[in-house]
């Protein structure tokens, strides 16, 4: 295997999208494959609990190897090797032919999440058709309202938890002369906030242990914003029933197809995990959708972006 062909490709590769940038993936060059993994300090452990959102990040990081290695010649097959005691998760090693995509690098490093206006609405089947063949489907809310009661909540719910305003806090880059405000986490810029609202939403995380009993939380879910009235269609990726970790991986890929093809139409995706990273909303997302809330792997907001969003970090660049 070329490891310096691959190498090479590195900063294109970790483009891929992870819940609040974190990037957690890691690489292992070995004699004759490359092996993929993750690093602990650079997961959730409060906020993504049962790990989906960290397999969906690393499924989507093979993905993006496998697109970024194909367009640059090399022939390179994708390998399962679970292990969560060791944590990896499989092999890209050396193949007899290119992996087939429509995919290029340009496409992975143009796409951007955007938090901004989205407008039109998006039909459904433009993504359910990238996650049938998986076993998966994706599905829209047609109670907008109902919809809107059950992001509010969920926004509450998490602001009202301490571990994970702390752990959001620890991600925040909320000050470019932050360390790793042009390495990794969620910056003012590609949150959309002003310099004056990036400065106060630093103030109150500060203030959280003596604010959080005189309503914090309803502030902040309220200075959030309702992203519903920024336009766009929720689309729910949904998976089929008793899904495995490495089953959870492999959506990460479809995930990633999924966002490439709203990509390459011209569209644009602002997650809103929030919605099932909450139990409660989640079981009452499930209900509206008559489908097991186990089965709800991701929500997302679609739509077509009325100006270019911030491109995010990463701790490898081209």
């Amino acid at each position: 295997m070329d490891h310096d062909a691959f190498r090479a490709l590195e900063p294109w590769c970790w483009r891929a999208p992870s819940a609040h940038n974190t990037q957690p993936w890691r690489l292992r060059y070995e004699p004759d494959a490359v092996r993929i993994g993750w690093d602990p300090a650079h997961t959730l452990p409060v906020g993504d609990p049962t790990g989906r959102d960290l397999r969906l990040s690393l499924g989507a990081f093979v993905e993006t190897c496998l697109i970024v290695a194909a367009d640059a010649g090399l022939r390179l097959e994708y390998v399962v090797d679970h292990d969560e005691q060791h944590r990896w998760v499989g092999l890209l090693r050396p193949a007899p032919d290119r992996y087939p995509t429509p995919f290029r690098t340009t496409d992975v490093w143009e796409r951007r999440t955007h938090r901004g206006v989205l407008a039109g609405v998006v039909d459904p089947d433009t993504l359910d058709a990238v996650a049938r063949p998986a076993g998966g489907s994706v599905r829209t809310v047609s109670d907008a309202g109902r919809l809107g009661t059950l992001l509010r909540t969920a926004d509450r719910r998490q602001y009202a938890d301490p571990a994970v305003v702390a752990e959001l806090r620890h991600w925040l880059r909320l000050d470019p002369t932050h360390p790793g405000y042009h390495a990794d986490g969620l910056t003012d810029r590609c949150l959309v906030l002003s310099r004056p609202a990036a400065v106060g939403l630093r103030a109150a995380l500060a203030g959280y242990p003596v604010l959080r009993p005189l309503g914090l939380p309803r502030l902040l879910a309220a200075a959030a914003g309702d992203p519903l009235a920024r336009g766009g269609t929720v689309l729910i990726l949904i998976a089929p029933d008793h899904l495995d970790p490495p089953g959870e991986v492999e959506f990460g890929r479809v995930l990633l197809r999924a966002w490439l093809t709203l990509h390459t139409a011209g569209l644009a995706a602002h997650p809103l995990s929030q919605l099932i990273d909450v139990p409660d909303t989640r079981t009452a997302l499930g209900a509206l959708l008559d489908v097991a809330p186990r089965r709800l792997l991701h929500v997302t907001r679609v739509g077509r972006p009325t100006r270019p969003a911030p491109r995010s970090a990463r701790r490898v660049r081209a």
